[in-house]
């Protein structure tokens, strides 16, 4: 099992790089446009939480996107945070079919 080496990348980046900055968009703006608390947006461009299965329904609906687009941005970059952090640990779990 490998993840890209790619760096993991947060939702929260592409929502304020790609969608939020073009069009000159405030993450308040955004938060009472999809009628969610204003401190949930600012934390996701902020990097500092994640985007739930709400969240991505509304962006979806706001960006016209899919709630996929935003679950699999969230998922791939918790896979790879969490891969990198468990590397030494994963390394001692044989696979299926090794020698013990």
């Amino acid at each position: 099992m490998t993840l890209s080496k790619a760096p993991a990348i947060h939702p929260g980046e592409i929502l304020r790089d790609l969608y939020l900055e073009p069009l000159g968009m405030s993450p308040y703006a955004l938060a009472k446009t999809l009628r969610v608390p204003r401190t949930r947006i600012e934390r996701i461009v902020a990097e500092k939480i994640g985007i739930s299965a709400d969240t991505a329904l509304r962006l979806a609906k706001f960006f016209r996107t899919t709630p996929e687009l935003w679950l699999n941005l969230q998922s791939t970059y918790d896979l790879k945070k969490q891969s990198a952090e468990l590397a030494p640990e994963l390394a001692q779990i044989p696979e299926l079919g090794e020698a013990a």
